[in-house]
Parts: C-alpha cells; sequence; structure tokens
C-alpha cells in the first residue's frame, strides 16, 4: 500500500505540477470595493536604455471579503506595474490601448518589465500610445524589498539572512504557513475576481474595457486570462456586461494558450514540492487549506521557496552593480539548509560532486554576471522553468554538467528543459566570466563543446541581455519572482472537473468570443505541442522566460518578435 500511495502522489506532482506554469479564474459574489482616494501611484526609475517609456508602480486598495480573516494591510491592496509611451496620454482611458498581464507560476510583475518596454516602445515608434500593465497577485503583498531596493549586495544579505537594519528597518523573516491562513482562500476564483476589480476601478465603464483592453498572460497567467474569460461577476449569466469577455477586446498568450485546461499546458517542478496529493475531494481539501494540515504556499527545499528565490534579486543586484567584478556572494551567504542544497543541486556536475559537496560553488572564481548566468541561463539552470537564453560561461575550461539529469537525455523536457547543460571546470582556477548574448558566436568565441562534440549553444540560441535580466531582477519595486504562491490555485485547477470549480466557468464560449494572439518559445514548454489553427507566433531560439526578457534587437538585426507582434495585435485585434 505504501508503494502505491507513493507512486499515487508522484502520478498526481507529474499531473499538478504541469499546472505550474498556470491557473486559474472567475467568481460571482464581490469583494470590497475601492474606497475614493485609495490609489497612490509612484514613477519608477530605471536605468533601461529604452528612455521612451515611463514606468510607474500603481496600488489600488481592494479590500478581501472579511470572511478571507486576519491578514496584514498591505494584502487588501492590488498592485501592478504601469508601462506607458513618454508623450502619450496621462490617463490610461486616453490610451489608444491597454494590455493587461498575468503572471506565470512563482512570477511576478517585475518580470515583464523587458516585454513591457519593448512593446510599448514598438507601438509608438508606429505613431500609437499604449499602456502595458503588469499585474501581481494579491499574495505577493507578502514580499519585502527594502535589502534588494538598497542597491547593495552586501546590505541585502545581512537584512535579508543576518537580521541587519537597512533604512532604519529590520526584516520581520520569511513567513511561515502558520501566518498564511488567509492565503486558504487565494484560488481561482478570488484571482479572476481581483483582476475583474481592478479593471473597474481603474478603468470605469465597461464599453471602454470592451474597446479598449488586451487581456493575457504568460504560462501560468494564460490559463487564467481562459477563466477570466469565462467568467460571470454578477451573479446572474443572463446579464452579459459584466461578463470576463466583454471586458477584453482580444487576448493574448506568451508561452501558454488561453485555456481552462491544464492539458494544454506543459511542464513539472521537482517531486519534493510541497503539494497535496489530490486523491481527495475539493472539500477535503479546502478544510485541510483552513486548517494548515496543507500548505497554503508552494516551496521545496531547493530553490523553491522565499529563503533562495531571494537570492535570484540579490544576485541581479550584483550583476547590476558590477558585472566583471569577482563574486564573493557565494562565500558571502550564510550557510543554512536551503542555501546550502540549492547551491549543491544548481553547481554540482555530476552526482557524486552533489553527493560529497565537493568542489562546491565556493571554490570557483565567478564574476557577478556568471553568477546570474548560473542561476538562470538555459545552459546551466535545469529547471525549465526558470530558464532564459542569456549568453554563455567564458574565461576558462567547461565540463558537461550531467547532474540532476545527463547531457543527451530528453525523458522530461518540461522539467529540465533540452539544452546541454555546462559548467566551471576548474575550482581556485581562472576568473570565469559570462558572455552577452550578443557576443555569442564572435570571432573570438571559443565555441565550447560538450564531450560528445555538440556545440553548446549558438548566435540564434541567445536572446536576452543579462543586464536587462538583472535590471527585470533588481531595480523593479515588485518582484520578478513571487515568494508566497497560492496552494489553493494549483488545486483549484487541479480539481477542476469538480462542481465548485465547474460552476465558475459561466460563460466557456468566451474562450473564443475575442481573437487571440498566441506567441510561443521556439524551445520553450510547449515546443510543437500547440495546435496549427491557434496561427502562434513562434519565437525561434526562446526559452520559457525569454518571451519576457529578450532584448529588443536580436543576434539577427530583426525587432524582437514577441513585443512586435503584441504592439502589431494592439493596433488591429481582428
Amino acid at each position: 500500500m505504501d508503494m502505491i500511495r507513493r507512486r499515487k502522489g508522484r502520478a498526481w506532482r507529474c499531473a499538478a505540477l504541469s499546472v505550474l506554469l498556470t491557473a486559474g479564474t472567475l467568481t460571482a459574489a464581490a469583494s470590497g470595493a475601492r474606497a475614493d482616494g485609495a490609489r497612490t501611484e509612484t514613477p519608477v526609475v530605471s536605468s533601461s536604455p529604452i528612455t521612451g517609456v515611463r514606468e510607474s508602480v500603481v496600488r489600488v486598495r481592494v479590500p478581501l471579503p472579511a470572511s478571507a480573516g486576519a491578514r496584514p494591510a498591505a494584502c487588501d491592496w492590488l498592485s501592478y506595474l504601469r508601462y506607458r509611451a513618454v508623450g502619450g496620454p496621462a490617463a490610461s482611458v486616453d490610451a489608444d490601448r491597454i494590455l493587461i498581464a498575468q503572471p506565470g507560476i512563482l512570477e511576478g510583475a517585475g518580470a515583464f518589465d523587458s516585454v513591457a518596454r519593448n512593446t510599448v516602445a514598438a507601438a509608438a515608434a508606429q505613431g500609437r500610445h499604449i499602456e502595458f500593465w503588469a499585474l501581481d497577485r494579491r499574495s505577493n503583498c507578502l514580499e519585502d524589498r527594502t535589502g534588494i531596493a538598497s542597491g547593495d549586495q552586501h546590505a541585502a544579505v545581512d537584512y535579508y539572512y543576518r537580521g541587519k537594519q537597512v533604512a532604519g528597518r529590520t526584516f520581520d523573516g520569511f513567513v511561515g504557513n502558520g501566518q498564511l491562513g488567509w492565503m486558504a482562500g487565494l484560488g481561482i476564483e478570488q484571482t479572476v475576481r481581483d483582476q475583474y476589480d481592478l479593471l473597474a476601478a481603474e478603468l470605469p465603464g465597461q464599453t471602454l474595457r470592451k474597446r479598449k483592453v488586451l487581456c493575457g498572460g504568460h504560462s501560468l497567467g494564460g490559463v487564467v486570462t481562459g477563466y477570466f474569460a469565462a467568467a460571470d461577476f454578477d451573479g446572474n449569466p443572463r446579464t452579459t456586461a459584466d461578463a470576463g469577455y466583454n471586458q477584453c477586446a482580444g487576448y493574448f498568450a506568451l508561452d501558454t494558450t488561453v485555456s481552462t485546461s491544464l492539458a494544454d499546458l506543459s511542464g513539472n517542478l521537482p517531486d519534493d514540492v510541497n503539494l497535496p496529493d489530490i486523491g481527495l475531494g475539493h472539500g477535503v481539501v479546502q478544510a485541510g487549506l483552513d486548517s494548515g494540515v496543507l500548505p497554503r504556499s508552494l516551496s521545496a527545499p531547493v530553490l523553491l521557496n522565499p529563503e533562495t528565490m531571494t537570492l535570484l534579486a540579490i544576485a541581479g543586484l550584483g550583476a547590476l552593480r558590477g558585472p566583471g567584478a569577482e563574486a564573493d556572494l557565494p562565500r558571502y551567504l550564510p550557510s543554512g539548509l536551503n542555501i546550502d542544497a540549492t547551491n549543491r543541486f544548481l553547481f554540482s556536475k555530476d552526482t557524486a560532486t552533489f553527493v560529497t559537496g565537493t568542489p562546491s560553488v565556493k571554490d570557483f572564481r565567478l564574476t557577478n554576471e556568471a553568477v546570474l548566468g548560473s542561476l538562470m541561463d538555459d545552459h546551466s539552470v535545469p529547471l525549465a522553468f526558470l530558464q532564459s537564453s542569456v549568453g554563455f560561461f567564458d574565461g576558462g575550461p567547461l565540463a558537461d554538467k550531467n547532474f540532476p539529469v545527463a547531457n543527451g537525455d530528453q525523458s522530461r523536457p518540461g522539467l529540465y528543459g533540452t539544452e546541454y547543460k555546462a559548467i566551471p571546470d576548474r575550482p581556485r582556477g581562472p576568473l570565469y566570466t559570462w558572455r552577452n548574448f550578443d557576443r555569442v558566436g564572435d570571432a573570438d568565441d571559443p565555441g565550447y563543446r560538450s564531450a560528445d562534440g555538440t556545440p553548446f549553444t549558438a548566435a540564434g540560441k541567445e536572446v536576452t541581455d543579462i543586464q536587462e535580466l538583472a535590471r527585470s531582477l533588481a531595480e523593479q519595486p515588485l518582484d520578478f519572482t513571487e515568494q508566497y504562491f497560492p496552494t489553493k490555485l494549483v488545486t483549484d485547477l487541479q480539481l477542476a472537473t469538480s462542481p465548485q470549480v465547474k460552476k465558475l466557468v459561466v460563460h466557456p464560449g468566451g474562450l473564443t468570443a475575442n481573437p487571440t494572439l498566441t506567441v510561443l518559445a521556439g524551445d520553450g514548454l510547449l515546443a510543437g505541442r500547440v495546435p496549427a489553427d491557434l496561427h502562434p507566433v513562434v519565437a525561434d531560439g526562446y526559452q520559457h522566460l525569454d518571451v519576457l526578457t529578450a532584448a529588443p534587437v536580436q543576434n539577427n538585426g530583426r525587432p524582437e518578435p514577441v513585443s512586435t507582434s503584441l504592439a502589431g495585435f494592439a493596433a488591429d485585434p481582428r
């Protein structure tokens, strides 16, 4: 029986983890309304070379219902990053079009920075003033950016891991399951209700929204958009002005599809992610979330937890402030189970290295850019949904990274990706640097190859500027990553055939009621799996995150295809 249970658990995780790239929807009863004046908008200063775009962070007070229980005051606000053209209208209602984007799994609004800027700039070059709104999920209210905002990598480490103050503030610590009772209700219904309430507050008038708003998202955000399109928000299905599809002029899907089915997505997370076994019914799962017996946010001991995900922003900060300087981050970080396990998992070339812990990342000399590249490049990090194509290692001999899977093993592409992985091979040796995406294939490129002769990469496979990635991680007031992802959002979707979730799909025809732009990463999670009748735009060489982070001009000299397609769709969604 124990073996049967373990197999069931693994089978559920394998299916549910494909969720980790997609999510949810709808509701019938409204939450709290915005109070007059309960809105703030603050300009954001960025060092991005795309200078013709203004950015601000907008927060709108939309309280949860009293039944949600005790929660931080910040969690009664919804937040988004607003991007608009310099010289364009100050009021959103006067924009030519507004794109509103739902984030993917474990993803925050900051992840959209590059694609948002590129899209707004591309439209402005054609004489159109559009806006791009990158949404944060409500649970991101728990994140504390104080340490990152200091602009100093050591100060950030000291703030989050050593209890030292920054700007007179002390970090309250990473939030445990016992403090997340209110998140037991943050499922598919609340997620789409939040989008509807935000749109209604910011863009009063359903006819305006229907004419100007394009609804979409990345990865998990495609399924959120699907449920939003099929939703009814006034409790009366016979009245359709409030229906989700009537809030949008069109839909866009970035390496995802607009759908209410998880079967349309691909990708897994490691087996140790703390998802509950859903041989249980919806009511039992909800009781487990309410009581805290089931974890209210997703996590795993390697990388996918608040303590370690914070490291991505800290690594981005180092790459931004001292890109070519020798990094001391691996040695400056305090030792601990999560951090040590993550470093060992990400920086072991084979199983023996992982088991012994020798050599460790601390034994290598790396620049700050090389540290960030090792954490997020598709030829280094072994988790497909975290991969971007930002260049390649340089400066010394490399070896095949054959852990956790060997190069050439294509058995689980949705989890590990398909690219060969590389790792520095000389501990206490040369300073390993990073060759940015636009220098791959140059005359001085060593052209590193795997042991079997396969080139690790080529210019056509590299699309994202590592400095732009670093800016998105370290400069944004809203995180690139999502530290506290609601488990209920996953369990609701996995239980989509239950009466409690099926009832949310009130207007199934809403999924096809508007034109849809589908853009796929050519080497991403859905490569070759999307039906041709969706007429997807395929961005060659892109990984899952590249559809958000790619540079405005590619190595082939052409404009970036994702933002170009979005700008064209905004001009004419028909």
